[in-house]
């Protein structure tokens, strides 16, 4: 796999720049608290997934396989940057938050079946949708509010999954739509 130069330089300034963020802030405030494992886990998660879009964005010129993969990656990283920094259900440390790894798991096992082709990466996307609002669901029948923190509050958990929810669906809609076109071909 031969990877454009100009491409990588741009990810290694992108990923520079993200990690720039924290660091800056860092130095005006004490809510910011990164230590280096937290840098080295950034900086190797970003790294990573501009590696890896670099590698898929190969296989097709399709703007919507493309648009597909850039919608899910985003959805896949935020989702882990939420629930890493702060913690979708309480805070950080709720052991509830844990279920959230449940949807990245799909992500994996569903881009390793389907070989990252969009019919395979289009159901993988739905199921992802579907167990992001399975797993509140799930948290509140194991952990209700009088057990643990569900701040901000449960209507607030469950909108914020709906967020995720949602670009993983829009992520699956256009997978679906890329095969089709491939289909046409």
């Amino acid at each position: 796999m031969v990877y454009s130069k100009r491409r990588l330089l741009g990810w290694m300034g992108f990923v520079i720049f993200a990690l720039l963020v924290p660091f800056a802030g860092m130095r005006f405030t004490n809510e910011i608290n990164w230590d280096l494992s937290d840098f080295i886990i950034m900086g190797s998660v970003l790294g990573g997934i501009g590696l890896f879009y670099e590698g898929v964005i190969r296989r097709s010129q399709r703007m919507r396989f493309r648009l597909a993969w850039m919608t899910g990656i985003l959805g896949a990283f935020l989702l882990f940057w939420v629930n890493g920094a702060v913690g979708m259900i309480g805070h950080e440390n709720q052991e509830a938050n844990v279920l959230y790894r449940s949807v990245l798991a799909v992500l994996l096992v569903g881009a390793l079946i389907s070989r990252c082709k969009s019919k395979g990466m289009a159901i993988t996307m739905f199921l992802m949708a579907i167990v992001q609002m399975a797993v509140p669901v799930t948290a509140l029948i194991i952990w209700p509010p009088s057990e643990i923190s569900w701040a901000p509050s449960v209507f607030g958990v469950f909108l914020l999954s709906s967020f995720f929810a949602f670009l993983f669906f829009i992520s699956g809609v256009l997978f679906k739509r890329s095969h089709r076109g491939e289909k046409r071909s």
